[in-house]
């Protein structure tokens, strides 16, 4: 049951930017240069977890004699090269007009992430969003990944609001799966970008961010 909104907890990858597509070109190129065939079935299982746990499973996948840390690091070359690169790289659509809505109401606005801080701040500043948000937490840097709740809970606490108050947007399966686990009432976004994604789990599905005004 959807209680008084005090916090919104926003996933970034998907429901602020598009830059799903950046991610999965990044991910393919350093799987080509590994010399693997990672399916797409098996990369849809993958999506929303930190990059150090793809590599960490995907290592464990393959029986692969590498360093997962290393992995990392190439693949977030690769990533940062596209996004300093790609011109039309945008907000999702409608995903501004809603933060600045939440935070003319005094709503409280936090990004949980599975992205690293890096990546999150090079959003953030490219397009002009830290004056919107209370506190920014990157998955990388936790000992658990999505689906594990660890990264809503700790948001939750960063936003100092009870988690019956708090909302997660989310547009990934295991995202939604961390805010179930996590206790949280969660959107589902369904972006056509994440058509792989089935939101089945998530308290609410939506397709506009302006359906969310109905809500909150």
């Amino acid at each position: 049951m959807l209680k008084k909104v005090k916090c919104v907890l926003f996933d970034m990858d998907g429901v602020i930017i598009d830059s799903e597509l950046l991610h999965k070109k990044a991910y393919y190129e350093t799987f080509v240069s590994l010399g693997l065939d990672v399916s797409e079935e098996l990369y849809k299982n993958l999506t929303g977890s930190s990059t150090i746990n793809v590599f960490q499973k995907l290592i464990a996948h393959f029986n692969l004699d590498k360093d997962p840390d290393e992995l990392v690091l190439q693949k977030r070359k690769r990533y940062v090269n596209f996004f300093e690169n790609d011109p039309t790289l945008h907000l999702v659509n409608g995903v501004e007009d809603i933060i600045k809505y939440f935070y003319n109401k005094g709503i409280t606005l936090v990004l949980a992430s599975s992205s690293s801080m890096g990546n999150i701040d090079r959003v953030f500043n490219r397009f002009n969003l830290n004056q919107y948000f209370t506190a920014k937490i990157s998955g990388a840097d936790l000992t658990e990944s999505k689906p594990h709740p660890e990264i809503f809970e700790r948001a939750a606490i960063l936003g100092d609001t009870a988690k019956e108050n708090c909302i997660v947007i989310e547009d990934s399966d295991n995202g939604i799966q961390a805010a179930n686990e996590a206790g949280i009432f969660v959107f589902g976004y369904k972006n056509p970008m994440s058509a792989d994604q089935n939101l089945k789990n998530a308290d609410r599905i939506i397709t506009d961010f302006k359906e969310l005004k109905k809500y909150i």
